[in-house]
Order: structure tokens, then sequence, then C-alpha cells
């Protein structure tokens, strides 16, 4: 059983990851439009990761007698300045994740629920490869700069981080 002050802290988390899937979205729609085939493919891919994130919560509530609230998403942003704007926001939500995660494992401690804690050390993991990767891709994005061909040299940097990404997946799914 699951205490209400967890179920709540899990289902804002729900709330975050599922408003994450629908940002990465408009984004990747608004790359699409600008020309990055890359960054689109990739930010398509990260939203899907997102709904991933999103759902296994909602799962884990069933599990422990818990009650997973779909939730209302806000419409996200569809316009941006440049593809640099992307990944500085793209950063800045990982970074809001990561402190909703570490909040979350403090609950945890303090409730002394170590069945969520346990559940939670994925997510802990699995943010800091995401931050880690949103502000290596707005490194090479700010190495590049905004020159006449940065577009082009930005997008196939992204083309590799996606097929990295469909890389690591395809791995992790082998060793399952």
């Amino acid at each position: 059983m699951i205490s209400k002050t967890m179920e709540a802290a899990l289902n804002h988390q729900i709330a975050l990851e599922g408003y994450a899937s629908q940002y990465y979205m408009a984004m990747a729609s608004w790359c699409d439009r600008e020309g990055f085939e890359g960054a689109a493919q990739f930010l398509h891919f990260q939203s899907e990761e997102e709904r991933e994130h999103m759902l296994k919560i909602f799962h884990y509530l069933s599990e422990v007698d818990g009650f997973a609230i779909t939730p209302a998403i806000e419409q996200p942003p569809l316009e941006f300045k440049n593809i640099q704007e992307v990944f500085s926001l793209v950063f800045e939500h990982e970074k809001k994740v990561t402190k909703s995660i570490n909040d979350l494992v403090a609950i945890c401690y303090k409730e002394h629920d170590y069945n969520t804690l346990n559940f939670l050390q994925w997510y802990v993991e699995e943010q800091r490869e995401e931050e880690n990767q949103a502000r290596s891709i707005l490194d090479k994005i700010n190495l590049i700069g905004e020159g006449g061909q940065s577009k082009y040299y930005i997008d196939k940097e992204l083309t590799k981080f996606y097929q990295a990404a469909l890389a690591k997946e395809a791995a992790g799914e082998e060793g399952a």
C-alpha cells in the first residue's frame, strides 16, 4: 500500500513526464518545419521515451494499490527562436525533471517507502543520463555556432545522437 502523499507526488511526476512528451513532440514538429530532420527524429524519440517514463509510473501506482491519474496536459509552446533555444529549453526541462525525481526520493526516505525508493532508482540513473545528453547536445550546438552552414552541422550531430539512442535502446532490449 502506498501513502496518499507518495501517490500524489507520483501523480505529479506522471503529469511532468506527460508534459515532457508533448513538449518534445512540439519541438520535433518545429524542427521538422525548419528543416532539422535529425533534430526532429531525435526529439520524436525523446518524446516517446518520456511517454514510456510516464506509463511506467502509471503502472507502478496500480501495482502498489494506488490510483494513477491521467494528466491534463497544457499546450506546450509551438514556436522557437532557433535550434539553440530548443535545446536550451530541453536542458532546462531535464533539470526540472531531475529535481522532481530527487524530491520523490526524499519523500521515500521520509516515509520509509523503500519499495518506491527501489522503483525510483532507475529514474535517478535515467535522469543523470538525460541531463548529461542534453548538456552535451547544447555544448555541441554552441561550439558549432550560428554561421551560414551551422544548421547543417548541428542537424548532422543531432542525427548522431538519435542513432546512438536507437543503438542503446536496441542493446537494452537484447540484454533483457
